[in-house]
């Protein structure tokens, strides 16, 4: 296996702790552990009595039970803890997928959506998304490219980095495609949660089909990226069980505190993701309004659910821009190749606390 270089983390590294502003983040607001520890009268004093041994290499049993409840026909025992969503999609790919199997990825997307695939040797197609109609994923066009050989499909919605969020009619037309096939139908599914409007929210993959694969975790929806804790669920045992042996040459298991909190966490899984939808939707009210200020600059497709916006550039120099906005302001946007996607497009993320100040700079510059 040859990775090539994580290009959207390499240029985090470079800038989210050097640069003063954020605004291109994925994650919304976090949190500080003393907030996560409110939610329950007792969390405090079963944290600091917390034997820090080894942990179950599926998960404790009670976050495994209450990661269940999320799910409508999805039991603890299909539900594998991991550290981050970042080791189930690897795990997944490595498992599921061999040199030469076909793979089908949405695009553009998080770059070890398709990058594994690619390097485990996997043919793979991409499933593009139409940047003239608000990134619209054509669910004729993915029947089109699936072959006798494909192994699996990976989707994602709410989608990163360009906000699309599937209607019901077409997640459940995607999932018959799969089925019709019998191949696998993976899930990216960490920004679950936070759709403006709890009706747009669909259905997990898992609970819809016997070979679907959901990802979750808390970096996104939850807004606790620093616990690096996600998971895996699926009604197929065979690969829930060769994932599982496969996580031993990986993490084996999981941190005790991260477990304990993360189980706080999920059991208010309401309160968390309507913390962080009404500051999106209060944010996102500030973005439009930019974007109305700068039409001669920008054009976007307004998200319905998500942390974040891929906007259109109007002069073609995405990373022009952001590399001024970072020279002159410390203000970091992501613009489009960090997503193998050309140069017209950046990604601004509207989740932080201090989005309308950030915001507020961009627009005095841009208007100077």
């Amino acid at each position: 296996m040859q990775l090539h270089p994580f290009s959207l983390e390499r240029y985090f590294s470079r800038h989210e702790f050097n640069a003063r502003y954020l605004l291109g983040s994925s994650d919304p607001e976090s949190m500080p552990l003393a907030e996560v520890l409110a939610l329950e009268p007792d969390a405090r004093n079963r944290l600091e009595n917390l034997w820090l041994g080894y942990t179950e290499y599926c998960g404790h049993p009670e976050l495994r039970e209450e990661i269940a409840r999320l799910h409508t026909a999805t039991a603890a025992e299909h539900v594998l803890v991991c550290t981050g969503a970042e080791e189930p999609i690897f795990a997944f790919m490595n498992v599921a997928l061999a040199r030469g199997d076909h793979f089908i990825a949405q695009w553009p997307g998080y770059q070890s959506h398709f990058e594994v695939a690619r390097s485990i040797g996997a043919e793979l197609s991409l499933w593009k998304g139409d940047p003239d109609d608000g990134w619209r994923y054509d669910v004729g066009e993915l029947a089109r490219l699936i072959r006798p050989d494909t192994k699996a499909i990976l989707v994602s919605s709410p989608h990163n980095p360009t906000g699309f969020h599937f209607d019901a009619a077409a997640w459940t037309a995607i999932v018959e495609l799969a089925r019709a096939h019998g191949i696998w139908l993976v899930s990216d599914e960490v920004y679950r949660g936070l759709e403006y409007d709890p009706a747009d929210r669909l259905p997990a993959v898992c609970d819809l089909y016997e070979r679907g694969v959901s990802i979750n975790g808390l970096a996104k929806a939850y807004a606790l990226a620093g616990l690096r804790i996600g998971w895996l669920a699926t009604h197929d045992r065979e690969l829930f069980a060769r994932i599982g042996a496969f996580k031993d040459y990986l993490t084996i298991c999981n941190p005790a505190p991260s477990e304990l909190l993360a189980t706080i966490a999920v059991r208010h899984s309401a309160q968390l993701w309507e913390r962080s939808c009404a500051r999106l939707r209060e944010n996102l009210a500030l973005l439009d309004a930019f974007l109305a200020r700068h039409a001669d600059r920008f054009r976007w497709t307004r998200p319905r659910a998500g942390t974040m916006a891929f906007v259109r550039t109007l002069d073609g120099k995405a990373t022009e821009l952001s590399e001024t906005l970072l020279r002159e302001l410390s203000v970091m946007l992501v613009p489009s190749p960090h997503f193998e996607c050309g140069d017209a497009h950046l990604r601004f993320g509207f989740g932080r606390a201090n989005f309308a100040e950030v915001l507020g700079m961009v627009d005095h510059h841009l208007t100077k």
